[in-house]
């Protein structure tokens, strides 16, 4: 299934889109505790997935030029994301920063995950303008397969991992590459981590969707094809397969850092091509198109450059 939120004449439902175009939840439910929100049917669990699955397929749709496709998930639970989880990507990172980011010979048997948390306000939703933040000049994209938690997880082994993920979303993690607020500062150590964790926290920067696609809907998670193109043009072409850590093993590793509950969403690493390698960063009105087989399209744009600048050790 194809779980999707939309709004349609002001009114925000959650659906299901099928072929003839959104089926709305609240109104199919065949009885009168029906669910109001993605969030609300993977805290209901399995069997509320199951009545949903059995709903008859004569049940009127709404087409999608109709109403306006938001993120599936527009108030997640806990926004987690690994860094570094492509090897290919990791050394194109470290030759354009000029410093080693840490890449070991078989890194999934000698190195962990390395996640880091995100704000609620970095989600938009499809077709939704990204806003350009007052304090980056260089914008960038990459491209993420997202894992969205259907059932509590703590201290889960990487194989029974997989049970805990309700389904998968097409992910763009924006990233500021480059922050205002650094200009003039003294030199600390740790300066250029924070610089960089704190690229990820604008508002708008997590585009998700069009939809959380439910696993029983994708054979192969591990197998799946990745591409992203800015103005048509191809960035990023990969396969999930060329993840360090697969989702099994980040699961399973962030369930023993933290209690994972439905609704919390797993960003998975984003693989080469990214803009930080080329210096071809994003420019105001560029079109980003994300893909991922049996996902969908993800598609945003560029917001305007800001006039000025926000640089607070200016005098």
């Amino acid at each position: 299934m194809k779980l999707v939120t939309y709004r349609r004449d002001g009114v925000v439902s959650c659906g299901l889109a099928t072929d003839r175009g959104i089926v709305d939840v609240p109104s199919a439910w065949p009885d009168r505790d029906a669910p109001q929100s993605v969030m609300d049917i993977l805290r209901r669990g399995s069997a509320c997935l199951d009545i949903l699955a059995r709903l008859p397929e004569t049940i009127e749709a709404v087409p999608l030029d109709a109403l306006t496709l938001l993120a599936p998930l527009p108030e997640p639970g806990k926004l987690l994301a690994l860094a570094g989880n492509y090897a290919e990507h990791i050394k194109e990172a470290s030759q354009s920063r000029g410093f080693e980011l840490g890449l070991s010979d078989s890194p999934r048997w000698t190195t962990v995950p390395r996640p880091f948390l995100m704000p609620a306000n970095v989600v938009c939703g499809p077709e939704d303008t990204i806003p350009w933040p007052v304090y980056s000049r260089q914008i960038d994209y990459e491209l993420e397969l997202a894992a969205v938690i259907g059932s509590k997880a703590k201290c889960v082994p990487a194989d029974r991992a997989l049970d805990c993920v309700a389904g998968y979303m097409v992910a763009n993690d924006v990233s500021a590459r480059s922050v205002t607020f650094k200009e003039g500062r003294g030199k600390r150590p740790w300066d250029e981590f924070y610089d960089w964790l704190g690229g990820k926290w604008a508002d708008g920067f997590l585009p998700t969707g069009p939809y959380l696609v439910t696993k029983d809907e994708i054979a192969d998670v591990q197998n799946l094809h990745m591409v992203l193109k800015v103005n048509g043009q191809v960035r990023q072409d990969a396969n999930s397969s060329q993840m360090i850590y697969p989702i099994a093993d980040i699961v399973s590793f962030l369930s023993h850092l933290m209690t994972l509950e439905p609704g919390d969403v797993i960003c998975t690493g984003t693989p080469s091509g990214v803009a930080i390698a080329t210096g071809n960063f994003l420019q105001a009105g560029d079109v980003i198109e994300g893909a991922i087989d049996g996902l969908g399209t993800l598609t945003n744009t560029l917001g305007p450059r800001p006039e000025t600048f926000y640089e607070p050790l200016k005098r």
